[in-house]
């Protein structure tokens, strides 16, 4: 009986220590109240704010961070190419279903490596004159990207035509012509084109903002006294460093009879210049890290080439730089050093330069392939 009275006593005094901490923490609410309300308002915001920003970064990461979710971006990035780009004409086969492989027996060709010819046209009087002749390469195995210039006074064999200047390729078959002139004499496979004309090229220079370049004494004297640069109020460039605007940039690039900053005359030293003036422009949109400045930049840009990349092949092309890091830009020339000659006149015609093939084809493919002096003395013997 003691033992009973006790156990209620005892769920008494527990009964009503609950109802003295209600009534205290029911006090300690009603001051609190609108403190509390703010709280649960932040807390509703930041749930309706954090959660669709955190569910945004996992599908960016998943984009991003996976091969399969940058192959969308790829595609994406691809139709805006495609989409403002000049369209030149696509081999047929080649127009929904690009594959990379080899086209003919006569040329070098690797899986790793895409070639492109990328040239620039002067029209003066009607007349479409090629100036700027260079194959662009994708090497994904060395990841690098490079420039091979080919001097537009090379001698060489021009299907169905005498043999000629190379530059005078495009203007008797067009890109056609130009590109199996290329192929037959180089022995390399060209897997696209894509080109712009010189009005065009000045105002790529300008929507870079211009680029830099240092000059000689020789050579700014030079541009602030002749038309090379057009305009007469761009006619003063000075010895050192410059920022060249377009106009400045053009008449640079078009320079032969005065030597470079480095000592390289004539046809020579134009490609020297062009080189410098590409690499410029490579490293000032690479530099650009305002996304916003880049999108119109490159919309604009793309309006002003011409080419026959399918969409396929620039989503190939892209994912093929992206994803083995390609950052880096070489750049040579063919004829190399040494492996030529410069005549007044050979077979009719004046001051061509006429090059020792297996020499240079031998630099070429090493530079382009990454071949040794042996691959690239195999590769050679199999496409003569």
């Amino acid at each position: 009986m003691y033992d009973n009275d006790k156990k209620t006593e005892e769920l008494l005094k527990q009964q009503v220590l609950e109802i003295m901490n209600e009534d205290k923490n029911s006090r300690i609410n009603n001051k609190s109240g609108k403190k509390n309300k703010g709280k649960k308002k932040k807390k509703r915001i930041f749930k309706y704010v954090a959660i669709p920003f955190l569910l945004i970064l996992t599908m960016l990461i998943l984009v991003i961070g996976t091969k399969p979710g940058r192959s969308i971006l790829y595609k994406t990035a691809s139709k805006f190419v495609y989409s403002n780009i000049k369209k030149g004409e696509p081999k047929e086969e080649e127009k929904e279903d690009f594959k990379h492989e080899q086209k003919a027996d006569n040329v070098v060709w690797e899986d790793y490596v895409y070639n492109f010819l990328i040239f620039g046209v002067e029209e003066i009087g009607g007349a479409k004159n090629t100036d700027a002749m260079l194959i662009g390469s994708i090497n994904k195995k060395d990841g690098k990207i490079t420039l091979t210039s080919l001097l537009r006074d090379s001698y060489v064999d021009i299907p169905g035509y005498k043999a000629n200047k190379l530059n005078s390729a495009f203007s008797k078959g067009g890109v056609d012509l130009l590109i199996e002139t290329i192929e037959k004499n180089y022995k390399i496979q060209i897997d696209g084109y894509a080109y712009v004309n010189f009005e065009s090229f000045e105002k790529l220079v300008d929507m870079l903002g211009g680029v830099t370049i240092e000059l000689g004494k020789e050579e700014a004297a030079y541009l602030n006294k002749t038309n090379y640069i057009s305009k007469k109020e761009n006619r003063n460039v000075k010895p050192g460093v410059n920022k060249l605007n377009g106009n400045q940039v053009m008449g640079y690039v078009r320079v032969r009879k005065v030597k470079t900053l480095g000592g390289a005359n004539y046809d020579y030293g134009r490609v020297v210049r062009q080189q410098r003036v590409l690499k410029a422009m490579f490293d000032s949109l690479m530099s650009t890290k305002n996304l916003f400045k880049i999108i119109p930049i490159g919309k604009e840009a793309l309006s002003y080439v011409t080419t026959d990349l399918s969409q396929k092949q620039i989503e190939i092309l892209m994912e093929a730089v992206i994803e083995n890091k390609i950052t880096t830009l070489e750049t040579s020339r063919i004829p190399v050093d040494g492996a030529f000659e410069a005549p007044k006149k050979y077979n009719g015609i004046g001051y061509p330069i006429v090059l020792d093939w297996d020499k240079n084809l031998i630099e070429m493919y090493k530079f382009i392939f990454g071949y040794t002096e042996e691959e690239a003395l195999a590769a050679l013997e199999r496409v003569k």
